[in-house]
């Protein structure tokens, strides 16, 4: 399954008051794997950028000032994301401002929806958390993700981030197999290996008798210093039985 974790910077809060998108940073997964394969631009967009957006994310239209614009990159980032399942914190905002510049193109794709599935984990986190507080940042301490880089917004390092907290969101690990094999499309499955019933047996080493001695020395020391028994001492009869 491919899924791209996306996550945009804008010049300000709505597309309905002009306001346009100048970033879009994306990060793959593959069966749940990321893959290095990323999707990082800046943008161009014909507006003044809010007061309050550049203190959010610290981009200034100075900066954007030789950076295309959307309807130069936009088959590029279509192409990028068409038929995955999107991954994005507070969907309806990052989806709400690329079905505007969709729609600003001359010869318009459609919406978000005509190209890909989409997954909203402030949502599946509301669910998963009732009450709390379920920002990015929120999500990080709650599962323990490194966000320390994180002073200002940015789309291709939020996305990670996102990538990192929808992993542990959604089970962590998949696997607890050592072994993994490559299929014919470079994917990673793990593989079950079955012992076969005459494999040679393993070695069983048993404690030399001066390891004997200075293992109950051992226990000795730690029921004198505990006024007490030690368990293993209440195990030795099981054991040697």
């Amino acid at each position: 399954m491919r899924q791209i974790v996306l996550d945009t910077e804008t010049t300000g809060l709505e597309p309905a008051d002009g306001h346009r998108i100048i970033e879009i940073g994306c990060v793959e997964l593959i069966d749940r794997r990321l893959t290095g394969n990323t999707y990082h631009q800046y943008i161009q967009p014909d507006r003044e950028i809010d007061a309050g957006a550049v203190e959010v994310h610290g981009i200034t239209n100075e900066s954007l000032a030789d950076k295309p614009r959307f309807a130069d990159i936009a088959a590029e980032f279509l192409e990028f994301i068409k038929g995955s399942e999107l991954v994005i914190h507070n969907a309806p905002f990052d989806v709400g401002f690329i079905d505007h510049e969709f729609k600003l193109l001359a010869t318009s794709p459609g919406t978000v929806a005509n190209h890909c599935k989409v997954l909203d984990t402030l949502t599946m986190a509301r669910r998963m958390h009732p009450g709390q507080r379920n920002s990015l940042d929120a999500l990080c301490k709650r599962y323990e993700i490194d966000n320390s880089q994180r002073e200002l917004h940015g789309a291709l390092l939020d996305a990670e981030i996102l990538a990192d907290v929808y992993l542990m969101m959604t089970g962590g690990q998949v696997s607890l197999s050592l072994d993994s094999r490559t299929d014919s499309n470079g994917n990673h499955r793990a593989e079950i290996q079955r012992l076969t019933a005459d494999r040679e047996p393993l070695p069983v080493i048993r404690a030399s008798e001066a390891e004997c001695q200075a293992h109950a020395e051992r226990l000795a020391a730690i029921e004198k210093a505990c006024g007490g028994s030690s368990v293993w001492r209440s195990l030795e009869p099981e054991a040697t039985s």
